[in-house]
């Protein structure tokens, strides 16, 4: 190993990923293919983007990846993605729980449907990817749910349902580290701020293109921030650079939450 390299763990190890097909999902498996781990991807698929196109990226990047049709609002396909990486790689490590919808909803207009259905993805959902990895880790491993500044720091109007799911994510988080640590298990929580993805593109539900470009203005660091900037981080809490970090919230955001309001 060269002088230069610093070996964080992960060679070698088997890392599942849910909201893989774009975004901080398909970020996060390139990631880990630099590293060395092996992928198992999981893709709603409903959606838009073809996931084969992060199974070619990690290929690209000397990684091996599987994709895996998953609705995390179904146990059943939770387990599956869990078995697997089993089946395919014969252990699973890492379980980053990424999958994650955002609809626009005052307060006047949110169905119990809209809310129970946000919380079955955004929150429960990621309870189900935990539930179901922990059945299969036969040793050390890390987990790590994706929340967002919406709800993990700020509020949000017109996205109660949103910022509820990923408020939770905190108390399951700080739980699941507890009842895990015995087995050697580390669940931490990655809170994002402004990140240029295909949900915050979104002008409907989100902020789109503009409303983006006009929040780089007031970061701290002067511009949003990357999806590959949110998975490098990512990576980190779950190698052996982070083994003795767990039950903790870490905020990705250019320093959007700690500048002076003006």
């Amino acid at each position: 190993m060269s002088a230069l390299t610093r070996d964080d763990g992960l060679a070698g190890k088997v890392a599942i990923i849910s909201g893989a097909a774009s975004g901080i999902g398909q970020a996060l498996a390139v990631s880990y293919a630099r590293a060395g781990a092996k992928v198992v991807a999981g893709y709603y698929p409903g959606d838009p983007h073809d996931v084969e196109a992060t199974v070619s990226a990690v290929a690209d990047a000397g990684g091996e990846c599987v994709a895996v049709a998953l609705d995390v609002r179904d146990g059943a396909q939770c387990d599956a993605l869990a078995q697997a990486a089993i089946d395919r790689f014969g252990r699973l490590d890492i379980a980053v729980a990424g999958a994650g919808i955002l609809r626009q909803a005052a307060l006047e207009d949110l169905t119990d449907d809209a809310w129970n259905d946000m919380l079955s993805v955004d929150l429960t959902g990621v309870m189900r990817i935990f539930r179901s990895a922990a059945r299969v880790m036969t040793g050390p491993g890390a987990m790590v749910a994706v929340s967002s500044i919406a709800g993990g720091v700020y509020g949000w109007d017109e996205h109660a349902h949103y910022a509820t799911a990923k408020s939770g994510l905190m108390g399951l988080v700080r739980s699941l580290a507890v009842e895990l640590a015995p087995r050697g298990i580390r669940v931490n929580t990655l809170i994002p701020g402004l990140i240029e993805t295909p949900q915050s593109l979104d002008p409907v539900n989100s902020l789109g293109p503009d409303g983006l470009a006009a929040a780089g203005k007031v970061i701290p660091a002067g511009r949003v921030g990357h999806a590959d900037e949110v998975a490098r981080t990512i990576r980190f809490l779950t190698s052996d650079d982070a083994s003795y970090v767990t039950g903790q919230q870490l905020i990705v955001d250019g320093g959007l939450t700690v500048r002076w309001p003006s």
